[in-house]
């Protein structure tokens, strides 16, 4: 069950009835999961820091009890008595049918089986509603396309895509064309329709087109990636149509006629050399359109709207939605994942892991399980072929990478932080080579020192060291390992005095 979607959509005061749609959850099933998330304290925020096993190992709703079948009603029975009584509904047959027999149907179960039952058995019945103010934006393509893009060059043809969208009460109209209608244009179509109604809905209703429904399962259809998150960045629900069902739709589908008739229409003996061009003519015909009279009604549409829909709608948020690309991939050997001709790092514990890519323009994210697991500024260099994290690395590859990154000024100030004459040591070992780099191994175990005998002893050692003019590794190592730089350095002539011997002769002797 998708826990965090319907944790969202709760938030935005959507009905049960219509998360449940939304997420193609029994309604039963939501409540006792939204009973759960109460009792845990769980709300969204939350749950979208949590990894999706995670969540539902928390919830863990329990399995429904299995009850002997249910008795089904005498359909019959209860549309002759909707006939007959008009004050009488569905749910007050439904009590009296539950408190008569053993084993009733739920009430869920019952409307759906009525509604199977009167569809077998009865003409069609419709029902008007009318629209609650600004609620719901209906959005698809138009059927019919036409050839209105000339080509400069080669005076060519193309088809162009008209995209559509009706609001609230009053049916206000919006429409783009667009070159195609892949994700891009769809995300941008959407966008574009938010912008020129200038506020948002709650709720927004597309066909079950490709671009914006991944799965077309009647029962469970699941949203395009890209798409949920534009959702969820304008905090609108998405509650795509059934299939084959146009009357959940109603109002886009007859605006698609409306504006195939008016726009196209009015366009069909005119050609356009730039997409920009053709839609600043298409929003001087909606502009005409939509303060045109209703035929039916008092007002017009842009009228209606600015009444009713517009103060029901929240306002827009001020930055813009940033579409992010997708990709699904697998983690190497070399705990890199491939995006755009670049290798970006991932922490090696994901090795053989699928992971998921979403790159915006500035950066890129790697996801596992839902959860973010680093990121790294997005590269456009085409040189620059790696960009790694050293701390995605294994210790012994990140070891090895320090060393090899190593010049001489790295060896200089990590002897400087010991001691001036470590420093001096260092510095004298650099310089006594023609090529610096040979000197870099005998550098770097005479640093290494430090881990044994600490950086106070070796700094003594190096000091010893200068005093004999020893510049060299070897030098200092048997410094340390003869504890000879625990010993006074002696200093001044006095000390270089020759001992008092009956063999040892003065410089008197050979005069």
């Amino acid at each position: 069950m998708k826990i965090r979607e319907a944790l969202r959509l709760r938030e935005l005061n959507i009905s049960n009835v219509q998360i449940s749609r939304s997420i193609k959850c029994g309604r039963s099933t939501l409540i006792e999961v939204f009973r759960r998330c109460s009792e845990l304290g769980l709300d969204y925020a939350q749950a979208s820091r949590m990894s999706n096993s995670d969540l539902e190992q928390l919830i863990d709703p329990p399995e429904q009890i299995k009850e002997a079948k249910p008795s089904d009603p005498d359909f019959a029975y209860i549309q002759q008595q909707l006939e007959e009584f008009p004050n009488l509904n569905r749910k007050f047959l439904w009590d009296e049918y539950a408190r008569r027999t053993p084993n009733p149907l739920q009430y869920s179960q019952f409307c759906e089986r009525f509604r199977t039952w009167r569809k077998e058995n009865s003409k069609e019945v419709t029902l008007s509603l009318e629209r609650k103010p600004g609620e719901v934006m209906e959005v698809d393509w138009a059927g019919d396309t036409m050839n209105l893009l000339c080509d400069r060059a080669t005076g060519a043809l193309n088809k162009v895509y008209l995209f559509v969208a009706t609001i609230g009460n009053s049916d206000l109209f919006f429409a783009e064309a667009f070159t195609n209608t892949r994700l891009d244009n769809w995300i941008q179509a959407n966008t574009d329709a938010l912008e020129f109604f200038g506020a948002l809905p709650r709720i927004v209703t597309p066909d079950n087109t490709k671009t914006a429904v991944y799965s077309h399962e009647r029962y469970d259809p699941i949203l395009n990636v890209a798409y949920r998150e534009w959702a969820e960045f304008y905090c609108v629900a998405v509650i795509p149509a059934r299939p084959k069902k146009p009357r959940d739709k109603n109002m886009v589908e007859n605006g698609v006629g409306y504006l195939e008739t008016w726009v196209l229409g009015r366009l069909r003996h005119r050609y356009f050399f730039s997409m920009t061009e053709l839609n600043q003519e298409i929003r001087k015909i909606l502009q005409e359109l939509n303060d045109k009279p209703y035929q039916k009604r008092e007002g017009t549409r842009q009228s209606v709207y600015r009444k009713i829909d517009r103060p029901a709608m929240r306002p827009l948020p001020t930055a813009r939605f940033e579409r992010p690309e997708y990709k699904n991939c697998t983690v190497g050997l070399n705990y890199h994942i491939e995006f755009e001709k670049c290798n970006y790092s991932v922490p090696y514990k994901y090795i053989h892991k699928k992971v998921t890519v979403r790159a915006t323009n500035t950066t890129v994210e790697i996801l596992y399980d839902n959860q973010r697991i680093c990121s790294h500024p997005r590269n456009y260099d085409p040189h620059k072929r790696y960009i790694t994290d050293k701390n995605h690395m294994p210790e012994k590859h990140r070891g090895y990478v320090e060393q090899i990154d190593w010049d001489g000024n790295r060896y200089r100030n990590w002897a400087k932080k010991i001691g001036p004459q470590t420093h001096a040591v260092v510095d004298a070992m650099l310089t006594a080579h023609e090529i610096e780099e040979q000197a870099y191994k005998s550098c770097m175990g005479l640093l290494q020192l430090s881990k044994k005998y600490g950086s106070e002893r070796l700094e003594s050692a190096c000091t010893r060291a200068v005093e004999l003019g020893g510049f060299r590794y070897t030098t200092v190592k048997n410094i340390l390992k003869n504890d000879q730089d625990q010993r006074p350095i002696q200093t001044g002539t006095d000390n270089l005095a020759l001992p008092q011997h009956r063999n040892i002769r003065g410089s008197e002797y050979y005069k």
